[in-house]
């Protein structure tokens, strides 16, 4: 058997890795500064992270949500504290696109409505719902599309109230990220933000703050909503928060009632992934990496607008975006083949930054002067 080939790959295979640095077959060293599409957020392989994963493997990996798991509560005190959402509920899955699935569907139970908001340029997840949210027409199947999702302009808060003024009454949810990430790293405004949580009050519906990859501290706040000083329903996260192992979660605000049997999952919040949940928390919390996400992100960002030849920098914490004028493949591959960097992109023009949020300054200047070198 082979693998089914959906994804276009680099002809590298990574063999080790520690903090910010990944090997490969060869012994060839990279500086990481994409994380594996921002899921590792304490580094690879970090020591607090490797012991706990270790020590609760040798005790038990899994048990279903059939029993009680101690480590459950743990996490959902630990998440509580470090987002400031003490009072909030927490249901454990296995990624981001079935965190947004058992969002919108538990808004969709909370009203007994169908109709959803998304925005344009939004990326929620390739699973059914998930993906009909998705703004990418290419990867929705004919059996994903539904009228019952509406695409509205991004930040466009006379759009917004518009829709809600003729449609309100209807909508479920809206589904949003704070940050968009496949979109280009697109900040949503405070207005924009204020605004989807005042239609969402005067209409019943909920507000579903995609923070897959906005959230887990990445911003420089545990959820990048925060910045605009508004509470979402309720928060979808994955990627940061198990560091590489697969674990999702939505954070439930405390008006929504649970019911037996309403979700569910087989694999979500065993003992093993909770563990690895645990380990990012308390590392995220003893190293104050949200503060550091905020200090050498806005280094990189102040930095980089020194460098002429660029159109534009933007993003917030650790989510940057480097926009070219031109095609950025090139950069890319020299980055990674000549200078042994890895980033990410966004469309043709967009490298994509995001690294854990423990790296240094000095990592930040490695990074600084192999751009500058691509560049030159």
């Amino acid at each position: 058997m082979k693998m089914f080939d959906v994804y276009p790959l680099n002809n590298i295979s990574i063999t080790k890795a520690m903090g910010s640095w990944v090997w490969d077959a060869n012994g060839q060293k990279y500086l990481d500064m994409y994380g594996g599409h921002a899921v590792i957020s304490i580094g690879h392989t970090n020591p607090t992270y490797v012991g706990a994963l270790t020590d609760q493997l040798n005790k038990i990996g899994f048990y279903s949500n059939s029993v009680i798991i101690e480590q459950q509560k743990e996490l959902s005190e630990k998440l509580g504290a470090l987002s400031g959402k003490e009072d909030y509920q927490l249901f454990l899955c296995n990624s981001g696109a079935e965190a947004n699935e058992n969002a919108l569907k538990l808004a969709s139970f909370y009203n007994n409505r169908s109709k959803i908001v998304a925005f344009k340029g939004a990326f929620h997840g390739r699973t059914s719902l998930a993906v009909a949210a998705t703004d990418i027409p290419s990867i929705i199947a004919p059996v994903n599309q539904t009228d019952d999702i509406v695409f509205l302009p991004y930040n466009d808060v006379d759009a917004l109230k518009a829709y809600f003024a003729e449609h309100g009454k209807d909508i479920s949810s809206v589904i949003v990220e704070g940050i968009q990430g496949v979109g280009g790293i697109i900040l949503a405004t405070d207005e924009f933000l204020k605004a989807i949580r005042q239609v969402c009050d005067e209409s019943g519906a909920l507000y579903i703050a995609d923070s897959v990859q906005c959230g887990c501290g990445r911003s420089g706040k545990y959820y990048s909503h925060d910045w605009a000083g508004v509470n979402a329903d309720i928060y979808a996260m994955a990627k940061g928060i198990g560091n590489g192992f697969p674990m999702g979660a939505i954070s439930i605000a405390p008006h929504i009632a649970p019911k037996y049997g309403m979700l569910g999952t087989t694999f979500g919040g065993n003992h093993l992934a909770c563990r690895a949940a645990i380990a990012v928390a308390d590392v995220m919390a003893q190293e104050n990496l949200i503060e550091n996400t905020t200090t050498i992100g806005n280094y990189l960002m102040e930095e980089l607008k020194k460098i002429e030849g660029i159109k534009e920098i933007r993003g917030k914490g650790l989510m940057i975006a480097i926009e070219m004028p031109y095609d950025s493949s090139e950069l890319r591959k020299k980055l990674l083949f000549e200078e042994h960097v890895f980033v990410g992109a966004a469309g043709k023009n967009i490298i994509r930054l995001l690294p854990a949020l423990n790296i240094t300054k000095e990592h930040a200047d490695t990074f600084l002067d192999a751009f500058k070198k691509v560049l030159a």
